[in-house]
């Protein structure tokens, strides 16, 4: 039986019982890649997702478009951004911005999904880019905030560079959606990266992302490739081994010679 795209309600009655993997795809190839590879979830974003064929490269992945809290603006936005996503053919969305923003898009029947733990955006807050959550009490925050999460309606949450046993503690205590991302096998969601995934990422790659593949290492084969065969071109123009036959045309000799003799004329 062909796979189909999973929905909310399947996600929600799989907690628990399924582990869900999900890839932050940026190029097409990616995306056809994470399909073909029977990854669950894609995170992508949103000028890809409202291109007229994304289901037909993406037919099965629960496709989530994001947009930071900064990216937008008013809760009036996000409410228009998401319906924008969801008429494309999202089937959640990832929102940063404040709690009565994700309660309206909740009441509007959005599926949203938050972000707690390490949040990129707003890191100054918790100390920069590392762990969050390694004390008891900075655990509690976690929990607190995803229960404020849950209690405005979302459906899920991104949980980020999380000690594996507070993850798994909090997921006795939630129903909502946990995308782990570093946190360990406690969430319902395994989420990581195609860039570091598959080691092109020229710039840090986080702890908590593996390579699988060395892409950086034949990308560099590549451009070599692409570098020897121009040299080549240019020492065969220098030398007059380019352009030769069969790479050009001739015409009838007759037809030449008579050519040669109208502009002898001028």
């Amino acid at each position: 039986m062909a796979k189909k795209k999973p929905t909310v309600a399947d996600i929600r009655a799989n907690k628990g019982k399924y582990q869900y993997t999900m890839m932050r795809t940026e190029t097409w190839e990616e995306l056809a890649a994470a399909q073909a590879a029977g990854i669950d979830m894609v995170s992508v974003p949103p000028e890809m997702i409202v291109q007229p064929h994304f289901r037909d490269v993406a037919p099965t992945l629960f496709a989530v478009p994001g947009m930071n809290y900064y990216e937008g603006g008013n809760t009036d936005f996000f409410i228009d951004w998401s319906f924008k996503m969801l008429k494309a053919g999202a089937d959640a969305v990832y929102c940063s911005a404040s709690l009565q923003t994700v309660k309206r898009l909740a009441e509007e029947s959005v599926p949203v999904i938050g972000h707690v733990g390490l949040i990129p955006s707003k890191a100054t807050w918790t100390g920069g880019f590392k762990a969050v959550g390694k004390t008891a009490a900075s655990a509690m925050q976690i929990y607190d905030l995803v229960k404020r999460y849950e209690d405005v309606g979302a459906f899920g949450v991104e949980i980020e560079v999380v000690p594996p046993e507070v993850t798994q503690e909090i997921a006795k205590h939630t129903n909502l959606f946990l995308v782990s991302m570093g946190s360990g096998k406690g969430g319902d969601c395994q989420y990581l990266f195609a860039c570091d995934v598959l080691g092109y990422n020229g710039g840090h790659v986080p702890r908590h992302s593996k390579k699988y593949a060395d892409l950086a290492a034949e990308y560099a084969k590549i451009q070599d490739i692409r570098i020897s065969a121009f040299k080549s071109f240019v020492g065969e123009v220098q030398s007059g081994a380019w352009p030769v036959e069969p790479y050009i045309v001739n015409a009838p000799k007759e037809e030449m010679d008579a050519f040669k003799k109208l502009m002898a004329q001028k």
